[in-house]
């Protein structure tokens, strides 16, 4: 298509050119982790050869560049999500620990016994599970916006959810068992006129979709690197500057203090006091450079062939006689979730693996959606900029073929 040469694209990728089973690899696992280009590769075989040392400790010369190196890491998130300051952007481990802070830290000092906490029908286990535990630990109450079976969010029930004990809402930008894409400045802007804050979970779609924190008015925002062709092991906090000054540290240890005595500490100032003890300096640093490859792309451009795979991989498995496609929302992203008749989700994986196919079989950490439509899970097939119309004809011959075997 135009603006994307995605044979170039390819070529970045070295797992690519690999076989399974004898079988040239297609990957359509990306909702799960995407692969690397060898711009991030070699970034990070740049900083284990040439600048490994521990970061905000030093003054040698290895540690104050790789410091500086760790910091334009943090400035390029910031520019990427069009954040108002840096120290707005905390490095984490990735978006599974981004929730527990803000769980932790905003439920420590915010969420008291009647309180309540919306999240929607379709999250991800990680953005259910700490919220069931601050609720369970302050007395709290969780509401659940319930979804439609085409996976759409209800935003009338939401709208009558809200009320003056409402103290947070935390949903995702897009469902990683469905593809859908919520309406989410209407969240963000329906939970601000009841005086609440929003925490969104965009870990499935930040590699997809264009993000801006301040036009939406966004109080906390979470990713992981690995999702956007970035390391593992490292991941985004975003949040509003005062919002995070008034919450509390979420570990205590090295370089979250400005003072340490037995009788007392101090803490840091953003964004250090929320980074305690050395951070996983190479994700953080190499992260940098899967923003780049990003960049040099361009999400529209991304977003608008990604788009076209998914409309092709729709219509083509459609085909395929007893398929059902799981989430049909209007608005999607990149993932087409589907099962059927006759048939396991699990034995459908199994044979397509043989057949060098990569996909997600089961409930992926969404056991919640599985049950509303009565399933033990579905088969996934998640897209990147790297994928090809080729390699969805070859996963609907693969389906064909797995219906053939055990039908």
């Amino acid at each position: 298509m135009d603006n994307i040469d995605i044979q170039a694209i390819r070529a970045a990728f070295p797992i690519l050119k690999r076989e399974v089973n004898g079988k040239p690899l297609v990957y359509l696992d990306n909702g799960a982790t995407t692969q690397k280009p060898q711009a991030v590769i070699d970034a990070i075989i740049h900083y284990y050869s040439d600048m490994n040392s521990n970061v905000h400790r030093g003054v040698h010369y290895l540690s104050q560049i790789s410091t500086d190196a760790f910091e334009v890491t943090r400035r390029k998130v910031q520019e990427f999500i069009h954040a108002q300051h840096d120290h707005e952007v905390i490095i984490t481990k990735g978006t599974t620990e981004s929730i527990n802070i803000v769980a932790q830290c905003y439920g420590k000092a915010f969420i008291h016994a009647g309180d309540e906490i919306i999240i929607s029908a379709m999250e991800h286990h990680s953005n259910i599970v700490p919220w069931q535990m601050l609720c369970e630990d302050k007395g709290a109450f969780l509401k659940v916006i319930p979804m439609n079976e085409a996976g759409e969010l209800d935003m009338e029930v939401y709208r009558t959810l809200l009320n003056d004990k409402t103290k947070l809402v935390a949903v995702n930008y897009v469902s990683n068992a469905l593809g859908t894409i919520n309406p989410i400045k209407e969240i963000i802007d329906l939970a601000h006129a009841s005086h609440a804050v929003v925490l969104i979970d965009a870990a499935q779609a930040i590699q997809h979709i264009p993000m801006d924190v301040q036009a939406l008015d966004v109080d906390f925002l979470v990713f992981s690197g690995h999702k956007m062709y970035g390391p593992t092991g490292v991941g985004v906090l975003y949040g509003k500057e005062a919002l995070l000054n008034q919450m509390p540290p979420y570990q205590g240890g090295g370089d979250m203090i400005k003072e340490v005595t037995f009788e007392k500490t101090t803490y840091n100032e953003l964004p250090f006091k929320f980074e305690a003890g050395t951070p996983n300096i190479e994700a953080g640093i190499t992260l940098d450079a899967a923003i780049d490859f990003i960049q040099g792309i361009g999400l529209e451009h991304i977003k608008k062939y990604e788009d076209e795979l998914l409309a092709y991989a729709t219509e083509q498995l459609l085909t395929i006689d007893g398929l059902r496609i799981i989430g049909t929302a209007k608005e999607k992203s990149s993932v087409v979730s589907f099962v059927i008749d006759g048939t396991h989700p699990y034995d459908v994986g199994v044979i397509l693996d043989k057949l060098g196919i990569a996909v997600r079989t089961g409930h992926h950490c969404a056991q919640p959606v599985m049950d509303q439509f009565g399933i033990p899970g579905t088969i996934r097939a998640s897209f990147a900029l790297y994928n090809t119309k080729e390699e969805i004809d070859a996963l609907v011959a693969g389906v064909k073929r797995a219906v053939n075997m055990l039908i």
